[in-house]
């Protein structure tokens, strides 16, 4: 089994650009899926925004980053960040999770969602937000 902790920032529209910089950058390779890929799409003038990014280099430099939907509250100098800690397993997240949850305020129950087996989201009891998931490959449509 492997745990990985990812820093994910959080952008209002350049998640896609702060993306291809770090790119280029880092090298590696980028992925993103907008709203619209993921069938996702609650304002359509956010429909291309990035709902999930990543840059992965083969120097082990990894990043993910998102465009905050408008209907979420977002400042860059609170929330410009949140930590991602991706499993395997069903069982090694659910084990994290719950002690990640003590104290905690549950932003989102970890349960199944259209793009993991298991996602949710979280802020700890020291104000850390951590996106949590089991990983699965993305199948482009």
């Amino acid at each position: 089994m492997s745990v990985d902790a990812v820093t994910h920032l959080n952008f209002r529209g350049d998640a896609r650009a702060a993306l291809t910089f770090y790119q280029a950058v880092f090298g590696g390779d980028l992925a993103v899926v907008t709203y619209r890929d993921a069938g996702n799409v609650r304002e359509p003038s956010e429909a291309d925004q990035v709902m999930w990014g990543q840059v992965t280099a083969g120097s082990g430099f990894r990043v993910m980053a998102y465009d905050v939907p408008a209907h979420l509250p977002w400042n860059q100098g609170e929330n410009a960040f949140f930590l991602s800690l991706r499993g395997e397993t069903a069982e090694e997240i659910t084990a994290y999770w719950e002690k990640l949850s003590e104290g905690a305020t549950v932003v989102r129950p970890l349960e199944p969602a259209q793009w993991a087996p298991l996602y949710g989201m979280l802020t700890d009891r020291f104000g850390v937000t951590w996106v949590v998931d089991v990983v699965s490959p993305y199948a482009a449509a």
